[in-house]
């Protein structure tokens, strides 16, 4: 199956496999396309395994590279950043695509298994949180805000409302607060822990907070790398997406891509660590001002790249010409300095 850009931009379909199989080279291989490959000029195939925020960018990429070299398949799939790493420590993939940097029990479980690899910096994503435009009344979420709905001292939190006692108790160190929270529901849908955004989240969102609550003996250093657990977990975006828009009261997070190209049917709350309100846009998301803001990678198997000629080729046309593919896909392009870390981290690997 073809992935194309509308797919993903009705996002219809998230975190399935994608696999194109075309022709071999027609009469006129050799011919330059625009994007500077040669048409006919690589075969091979390539598998890319992980994060579903990374997932779209990747498919689009290889999609326009499978156009241009009618001898390359390729698979992708989104089940998650830590599935996908598990994955490829197994030598199960070419590419392991990522939403937060490889973790240190990752990282020895890859050399355990003698699987070499070079990360590399692709974009950046501003995790948006979420609600139903009917939930008219809330605009801004602090740390302290994020901490009291979504950590783990919230468990059987069903309300809103239910937060406010904690909420006092966590205090206005953390941005503003704004509890006393409606009396509504609490419609909590969110990636599980075998996401790469879950992860990044409790970094971003809960983490300084959650510091606090530790030193002050509330939780224990391995609470604080949880969220509530009772909340409904999923893998696929539009499962979120979907939940958030169909509750007047939800609350939830996703990527930025996935939550501005659903502006119609959620809202996209501002977030406040300390420094004000601010809104995930593409500009403060690159500047560092959104505080949610995280980077995206690849990581590519080196071994792999010695004996496959189109991962590597592909590579090289994605750190270039294939490189617009993260703003197509709605995230936010590296500078130039940060881009050219990442391909010289490539060509010297």
């Amino acid at each position: 199956m073809n992935v194309n850009r509308k797919w993903w931009r009705s996002l219809l379909v998230v975190g399935v496999i994608a696999m194109l199989t075309l022709a071999a080279c027609s009469s006129d291989a050799g011919e330059s396309e625009p994007d500077g490959s040669q048409t006919g000029s690589v075969e091979g195939e390539i598998v890319a395994i992980g994060s579903s925020t990374v997932e779209p960018i990747v498919s689009i990429a290889l999609e326009d590279f499978a156009a241009a070299n009618q001898g390359v398949e390729y698979e992708v799939d989104g089940p998650g950043t830590g599935d996908g790493f598990s994955i490829f420590c197994e030598e199960g993939s070419d590419i392991a695509t990522a939403s937060r940097a490889i973790d240190e029990d990752e990282a020895a479980t890859c050399a355990d298994a003698g699987i070499e690899y070079v990360e590399l910096k692709i974009g950046i994503d501003g995790l948006s949180v979420i609600t139903s435009p009917e939930n008219a009344d809330v605009t801004c979420l602090s740390s302290g805000d994020l901490y009291s709905l979504f950590g783990p001292e919230s468990v059987d939190f069903e309300n809103w409302s239910d937060a406010d006692d904690l909420a006092a108790e966590v205090g206005g160190d953390f941005g503003e607060l704004h509890a006393p929270y409606e009396d509504a529901p609490l419609d909590i849908t969110a990636p599980g822990e075998e996401s790469g955004t879950y992860t990044s989240f409790i970094d971003l969102a809960l983490g300084d907070v959650a510091d606090a609550r530790v030193e002050a003996g509330a939780i224990t250093e391995d609470d604080a790398g949880t969220l509530r657990p009772d909340y409904q977990a999923s893998a696929d975006d539009n499962v979120i997406i979907e939940n958030i828009a169909g509750s007047a009261s939800s609350l939830g997070f996703v990527g930025f891509a996935f939550a501005d190209q659903s502006s119609d049917s959620v809202k996209t709350l501002e977030v406040d660590a300390g420094d004000g309100c601010v809104a995930p846009s593409p500009d403060t998301i690159s500047s560092g001002e959104y505080p949610l803001a995280r980077d995206l990678y690849i990581y590519v198997n080196t071994a792999h790249a010695t004996d496959n000629a189109a991962l590597v080729e592909f590579v090289d046309w994605f750190l270039t010409d294939g490189i617009g593919s993260v703003e197509e896909a709605d995230y936010v392009a590296l500078d130039d300095a940060a881009l050219e870390e990442s391909r010289a981290a490539w060509d010297s690997r």
